[in-house]
């Protein structure tokens, strides 16, 4: 039986060559994206990354098998403390203030991120609600190793490039990837359907997201 990464990989691939050609990620790699959208784009990842772990929490509790539940356990506690911790780093580097974090509205499209992502927890299957999740590793990783050779000449740019190509992200990438698989196994064909809706559509919100921080987007008044 086909493992369905293979097929997530094959279907994401028109929406996530939108990815590698956005703007916000070529011009992060060529060292010109204007410093405020990096600043906006961490701001809105950290309110994305706390609730991304928090999901991680809340979908171990639907899982019997421990190893499967420890993947995600050990994925939530990546989230809250070395993602947070790398995060604050950047944030000392470029003077994000807790103030300023707390004066920042959550963008429409990290609240619609999130919203989908719980929609899967609450109205989906198991899998598809881990599938929801797997993008956001996914997708990092393939950014991260496309541009391995690259050399920001922006150190913090460097900085966020280099995490996502880095051996720790790579184990945490395949072990989700393997997760998703692992709980697709007796899906029928009505719950792959679901499977692959979910993580499409995260690929889209990733999309999304790129385009959130470079147009720094807000609500309509």
């Amino acid at each position: 039986m086909t493992n369905i990464s293979n097929e997530l990989f094959d279907i994401a691939q028109p929406v996530w060559n939108l990815s590698y050609q956005h703007p916000f990620i070529t011009e992060l790699a060529a060292g010109q994206l204007p410093i405020e959208k990096f600043r906006y784009y961490l701001k809105q990842d950290r309110y994305y990354l706390e609730q991304f772990g928090d999901l991680h929490e809340k979908i171990a509790t639907l899982i019997d098998n421990p190893a499967d539940k420890d993947i995600l356990l050990v994925g939530a506690a990546s989230m809250h403390d070395g993602e947070t911790d790398i995060r604050s780093t950047m944030f000392q580097e470029i003077g994000i203030t807790r103030d300023e974090i707390q004066q920042t509205p959550i963008a429409p499209t990290a609240y619609s991120y999130v919203t989908h992502m719980n929609y899967e927890l609450t109205n989906g299957t198991t899998a598809s609600a881990v599938a929801a999740l797997l993008p956001c590793y996914w997708l990092y990783s393939e950014i991260g190793h496309r541009l391995i050779n690259e050399k920001s000449p922006v150190p913090i740019y460097q900085e966020w490039l280099d995490s996502y190509a880095s051996t720790e992200f790579d184990t945490g990438t395949d072990q989700m990837i393997e997760l998703v698989n692992h709980l697709s196994e007796n899906a029928d064909s009505a719950e792959q359907a679901l499977i692959k809706d979910s993580f499409l559509k995260s690929s889209n919100y990733e999309l999304n997201f790129w385009q959130m921080a470079y147009t720094m987007e807000n609500w309509a008044s």
